[in-house]
């Protein structure tokens, strides 16, 4: 509870653990690679979701 926000975010000192621990796990040449995997897979997540509420908004106009 010490390290997080009252909005739920975690703290600036977090994320720097997380990230030295990713780093210690993961190593210097792995990690950018698993940066641009992590980077594709939420941009296709984001388009997904988008698609499926651009087709709900049509379907509820269709409806009306």
């Amino acid at each position: 509870m010490l390290f997080v926000n009252t909005v739920g975010m975690i703290s600036p000192a977090i994320a720097i653990f997380l990230g030295v621990i990713a780093l210690i796990i993961f190593g210097p040449k792995k990690l950018p690679e698993f940066g641009r995997a992590m980077g594709t897979s939420l941009k296709e997540f984001k388009d997904a979701t988008d698609g499926i509420m651009k087709d709900h908004d049509k379907n509820d106009k269709d409806v009306k």
